[in-house]
Protein backbone atom coordinates (compact mmCIF):
# COMPACT_ATOMS: atom_id res chain seq x y z
CA UNK A 1 0.00 0.00 0.00
CA UNK A 2 1.88 2.93 -1.21
CA UNK A 3 1.74 6.33 0.23
CA UNK A 4 2.08 9.61 -1.73
CA UNK A 5 3.96 12.50 -0.24
CA UNK A 6 3.56 15.38 -2.51
CA UNK A 7 0.31 17.50 -1.07
CA UNK A 8 0.56 21.15 -1.78
CA UNK A 9 0.39 22.74 1.29
CA UNK A 10 0.92 25.90 3.25
CA UNK A 11 2.78 26.40 6.25
CA UNK A 12 0.70 27.68 7.85
CA UNK A 13 -2.67 26.19 7.55
CA UNK A 14 -4.56 23.36 9.44
CA UNK A 15 -6.47 20.46 7.75
CA UNK A 16 -10.34 20.91 7.46
CA UNK A 17 -12.40 17.86 6.50
CA UNK A 18 -16.68 18.03 6.44
CA UNK A 19 -19.27 15.62 5.63
CA UNK A 20 -22.41 16.18 4.92
CA UNK A 21 -25.24 13.78 3.50
CA UNK A 22 -28.85 12.82 2.68
CA UNK A 23 -28.60 9.08 5.00
CA UNK A 24 -26.05 8.73 7.51
CA UNK A 25 -23.04 7.34 6.10
CA UNK A 26 -19.34 6.72 7.53
CA UNK A 27 -16.38 9.00 7.00
CA UNK A 28 -14.12 5.72 6.94
CA UNK A 29 -12.59 6.28 3.02
CA UNK A 30 -11.93 9.96 3.84
CA UNK A 31 -10.04 9.92 6.99
CA UNK A 32 -8.22 6.95 5.34
CA UNK A 33 -6.54 9.74 3.73
CA UNK A 34 -6.86 12.44 6.19
CA UNK A 35 -5.43 11.42 8.96
CA UNK A 36 -2.21 11.13 6.89
CA UNK A 37 -2.02 14.39 6.75
CA UNK A 38 -1.28 14.98 10.28
CA UNK A 39 2.40 14.13 10.61
CA UNK A 40 2.92 11.52 7.47
CA UNK A 41 2.23 13.17 3.96
CA UNK A 42 1.72 16.77 5.32
CA UNK A 43 3.42 18.09 8.79
CA UNK A 44 0.80 18.78 10.84
CA UNK A 45 1.42 17.39 14.14
CA UNK A 46 -0.31 19.75 17.05
CA UNK A 47 -3.41 17.96 18.10
CA UNK A 48 -6.29 17.10 15.82
CA UNK A 49 -10.11 16.16 16.39
CA UNK A 50 -13.09 14.51 14.56
CA UNK A 51 -16.49 14.92 15.55
CA UNK A 52 -19.91 13.36 14.41
CA UNK A 53 -23.69 14.42 15.29
CA UNK A 54 -25.52 11.25 15.81
CA UNK A 55 -29.34 12.48 15.90
CA UNK A 56 -29.44 15.12 18.43
CA UNK A 57 -25.85 14.03 20.35
CA UNK A 58 -22.52 14.53 19.32
CA UNK A 59 -19.51 11.98 19.39
CA UNK A 60 -16.35 14.20 19.99
CA UNK A 61 -12.86 12.74 19.35
CA UNK A 62 -9.60 15.16 20.51
CA UNK A 63 -5.78 14.29 21.07
CA UNK A 64 -3.13 16.66 21.19
CA UNK A 65 -1.14 14.28 19.46
CA UNK A 66 -0.81 13.59 15.95
CA UNK A 67 -3.00 11.59 14.20
CA UNK A 68 -0.35 8.87 12.63
CA UNK A 69 0.80 8.50 16.73
CA UNK A 70 -2.63 9.13 18.24
CA UNK A 71 -4.37 5.72 19.49
CA UNK A 72 -7.75 7.59 19.47
CA UNK A 73 -7.09 8.09 15.67
CA UNK A 74 -6.63 4.39 14.96
CA UNK A 75 -10.13 3.51 16.75
CA UNK A 76 -12.14 5.78 14.69
CA UNK A 77 -10.36 4.85 11.48
CA UNK A 78 -11.62 1.64 12.41
CA UNK A 79 -14.90 2.18 14.18
CA UNK A 80 -17.24 3.17 10.81
CA UNK A 81 -19.59 5.42 13.03
CA UNK A 82 -22.56 6.55 10.68
CA UNK A 83 -23.43 10.60 10.97
CA UNK A 84 -25.22 12.80 8.23
CA UNK A 85 -22.58 15.66 9.74
CA UNK A 86 -19.12 15.59 10.45
CA UNK A 87 -16.48 17.81 11.17
CA UNK A 88 -12.51 16.87 11.04
CA UNK A 89 -9.35 19.03 12.20
CA UNK A 90 -5.64 18.12 12.31
CA UNK A 91 -3.60 20.98 13.75
CA UNK A 92 -0.51 23.05 12.71
CA UNK A 93 -0.68 25.39 16.04
CA UNK A 94 -0.16 29.28 15.17
CA UNK A 95 -1.90 30.57 17.92
CA UNK A 96 -2.05 28.73 21.31
CA UNK A 97 0.00 25.83 23.13
CA UNK A 98 -0.31 22.22 21.81
CA UNK A 99 -3.10 20.84 24.36
CA UNK A 100 -6.02 18.96 24.55
CA UNK A 101 -8.43 22.16 24.96
CA UNK A 102 -6.76 23.78 22.19
CA UNK A 103 -7.70 21.09 19.35
CA UNK A 104 -10.55 20.98 17.15
CA UNK A 105 -13.42 20.51 16.58
CA UNK A 106 -14.86 22.83 19.98
CA UNK A 107 -18.56 22.41 20.81
CA UNK A 108 -21.05 24.42 22.22
CA UNK A 109 -25.15 24.52 22.60
CA UNK A 110 -27.29 27.10 21.32
CA UNK A 111 -30.95 26.89 21.11
CA UNK A 112 -31.03 23.25 22.64
CA UNK A 113 -28.66 22.19 19.96
CA UNK A 114 -25.62 21.64 20.03
CA UNK A 115 -23.02 23.49 17.71
CA UNK A 116 -19.18 22.01 15.86
CA UNK A 117 -16.70 24.44 14.61
CA UNK A 118 -13.71 24.19 13.34
CA UNK A 119 -11.20 27.32 11.84
CA UNK A 120 -7.83 26.84 9.78
CA UNK A 121 -6.13 29.85 9.49
CA UNK A 122 -4.48 32.68 11.60
CA UNK A 123 -6.15 35.64 13.04
CA UNK A 124 -4.35 38.59 14.08
CA UNK A 125 -5.32 41.53 16.87
CA UNK A 126 -8.50 39.64 17.33
CA UNK A 127 -10.77 40.24 20.37
CA UNK A 128 -13.88 40.22 20.10
CA UNK A 129 -16.41 41.51 23.14
CA UNK A 130 -17.92 38.72 24.42
CA UNK A 131 -21.22 38.74 26.68
CA UNK A 132 -19.58 36.01 28.72
CA UNK A 133 -22.84 33.22 27.81
CA UNK A 134 -20.03 31.99 25.57
CA UNK A 135 -16.39 32.12 26.56
CA UNK A 136 -12.68 29.85 25.52
CA UNK A 137 -11.64 27.66 27.63
CA UNK A 138 -8.44 27.44 25.99
CA UNK A 139 -6.39 30.43 24.70
CA UNK A 140 -6.96 29.98 19.87
CA UNK A 141 -7.78 32.60 18.29
CA UNK A 142 -10.21 29.92 16.55
CA UNK A 143 -12.24 29.07 19.94
CA UNK A 144 -12.52 32.65 20.24
CA UNK A 145 -14.32 32.89 17.03
CA UNK A 146 -16.51 30.13 17.67
CA UNK A 147 -17.59 31.76 21.17
CA UNK A 148 -18.20 35.15 18.71
CA UNK A 149 -20.49 34.06 16.46
CA UNK A 150 -22.77 31.77 18.89
CA UNK A 151 -22.69 35.02 21.08
CA UNK A 152 -23.89 37.08 18.31
CA UNK A 153 -26.41 34.60 17.25
CA UNK A 154 -27.76 34.78 20.65
CA UNK A 155 -28.06 38.34 20.61
CA UNK A 156 -29.46 39.34 17.42
CA UNK A 157 -31.80 36.37 17.91
CA UNK A 158 -32.56 36.35 21.12
CA UNK A 159 -36.44 34.07 20.98
CA UNK A 160 -35.01 31.46 19.22
CA UNK A 161 -33.48 29.96 15.77
CA UNK A 162 -34.32 32.21 12.76
CA UNK A 163 -35.24 31.42 9.46
CA UNK A 164 -32.62 30.02 6.97
CA UNK A 165 -31.85 33.32 5.05
CA UNK A 166 -31.62 35.52 8.24
CA UNK A 167 -29.15 33.08 9.76
CA UNK A 168 -27.22 33.02 6.89
CA UNK A 169 -26.79 36.65 6.15
CA UNK A 170 -25.56 37.36 9.80
CA UNK A 171 -23.37 34.33 9.29
CA UNK A 172 -21.91 35.58 6.24
CA UNK A 173 -21.49 38.96 7.68
CA UNK A 174 -19.58 37.57 10.86
CA UNK A 175 -17.07 35.37 8.55
CA UNK A 176 -16.25 38.72 6.69
CA UNK A 177 -15.60 40.58 9.61
CA UNK A 178 -13.70 37.77 11.50
CA UNK A 179 -11.96 37.27 8.06
CA UNK A 180 -10.65 41.05 8.15
CA UNK A 181 -8.19 39.64 11.08
CA UNK A 182 -6.48 37.26 8.74
CA UNK A 183 -7.17 33.94 7.42
CA UNK A 184 -10.48 32.71 8.13
CA UNK A 185 -11.53 29.04 6.41
CA UNK A 186 -14.00 27.46 8.75
CA UNK A 187 -16.94 24.84 9.10
CA UNK A 188 -19.73 25.14 11.13
CA UNK A 189 -22.64 22.43 11.74
CA UNK A 190 -25.34 22.61 14.21
CA UNK A 191 -26.44 18.33 12.68
CA UNK A 192 -28.93 19.49 10.37
CA UNK A 193 -26.81 21.51 7.87
CA UNK A 194 -23.19 22.01 7.55
CA UNK A 195 -21.66 25.84 7.06
CA UNK A 196 -18.35 25.99 5.16
CA UNK A 197 -16.38 29.54 4.61
CA UNK A 198 -13.54 29.93 2.12
CA UNK A 199 -10.42 32.61 3.16
CA UNK A 200 -8.12 30.88 0.96
CA UNK A 201 -8.22 27.19 0.44
CA UNK A 202 -11.33 25.17 0.47
CA UNK A 203 -13.09 22.51 -1.63
CA UNK A 204 -15.84 20.15 -1.82
CA UNK A 205 -17.50 17.51 -4.11
CA UNK A 206 -20.84 15.98 -4.22
CA UNK A 207 -21.05 12.19 -4.73
CA UNK A 208 -24.38 10.82 -5.83
CA UNK A 209 -25.31 8.58 -8.53
CA UNK A 210 -24.03 6.87 -10.17
CA UNK A 211 -21.72 6.80 -8.33
CA UNK A 212 -18.02 5.37 -9.28
CA UNK A 213 -14.90 4.80 -7.90
CA UNK A 214 -12.33 7.27 -5.67
CA UNK A 215 -8.59 6.79 -5.52
CA UNK A 216 -6.91 8.70 -2.73
CA UNK A 217 -4.13 11.36 -2.61
CA UNK A 218 -2.60 10.43 -0.22
CA UNK A 219 -2.68 6.61 0.02
CA UNK A 220 -3.12 4.22 -3.08
CA UNK A 221 -6.32 3.07 -1.80
CA UNK A 222 -9.51 2.83 -4.34
CA UNK A 223 -13.15 2.76 -3.36
CA UNK A 224 -15.97 1.96 -5.42
CA UNK A 225 -18.92 3.53 -4.48
CA UNK A 226 -21.85 1.71 -6.40
CA UNK A 227 -20.91 -1.32 -4.56
CA UNK A 228 -21.52 0.63 -1.26
CA UNK A 229 -24.40 2.94 -1.99
CA UNK A 230 -28.47 3.42 -2.83
CA UNK A 231 -29.31 5.37 -5.81
CA UNK A 232 -30.68 8.06 -3.79
CA UNK A 233 -27.67 8.18 -1.53
CA UNK A 234 -25.53 11.84 -1.62
CA UNK A 235 -22.61 12.73 0.52
CA UNK A 236 -21.06 16.26 -0.03
CA UNK A 237 -17.27 16.03 1.44
CA UNK A 238 -15.40 19.63 1.93
CA UNK A 239 -11.81 19.72 2.23
CA UNK A 240 -8.88 22.06 2.48
CA UNK A 241 -7.00 20.07 0.07
CA UNK A 242 -9.12 17.52 -2.42
CA UNK A 243 -8.21 13.92 -0.85
CA UNK A 244 -8.91 12.25 -4.22
CA UNK A 245 -7.16 12.72 -7.51
CA UNK A 246 -9.81 10.65 -9.82
CA UNK A 247 -12.91 13.52 -8.78
CA UNK A 248 -14.05 16.44 -9.91
CA UNK A 249 -13.83 18.73 -6.71
CA UNK A 250 -14.89 22.59 -6.43
CA UNK A 251 -12.87 25.44 -5.56
CA UNK A 252 -15.04 27.84 -3.09
CA UNK A 253 -14.05 30.68 -3.76
CA UNK A 254 -12.35 33.23 -1.23
CA UNK A 255 -15.02 35.38 0.82
CA UNK A 256 -17.45 32.78 -0.03
CA UNK A 257 -19.58 30.98 2.46
CA UNK A 258 -22.17 27.97 1.45
CA UNK A 259 -24.39 26.20 3.38
CA UNK A 260 -24.95 22.39 2.77
CA UNK A 261 -27.62 20.48 3.49
CA UNK A 262 -28.63 16.83 2.96
CA UNK A 263 -25.37 15.98 0.81
CA UNK A 264 -25.30 19.14 -1.47
CA UNK A 265 -24.63 23.11 -1.30
CA UNK A 266 -27.95 25.01 -1.62
CA UNK A 267 -28.72 27.71 -4.46
CA UNK A 268 -29.38 30.85 -3.93
CA UNK A 269 -28.05 32.15 -0.49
Amino acid sequence: MGVFHNLPTDTAMCQLLGMNCNVPTDICFSFEGFQLRGGLTDHHRDGWGIAFFEGRGCRVFLDSKATIESPVAELVRRYPIHSTNVIAHIRKATQGRIALENSHPFQRELWGRYWLFAHNGNLENYAPALSGDYRPVGDTDSERAFCHILDTFRREFPNGPPDEIALFGVLKRLCQDIAAHGTFNCLLSNGDVLYAHCSTQLHYLVRQAPFSCAHLVDQDVTVDFSQLTTPEDRVAVIATLPLTDNEAWTALRPRQLVLFRDGAPVEGL
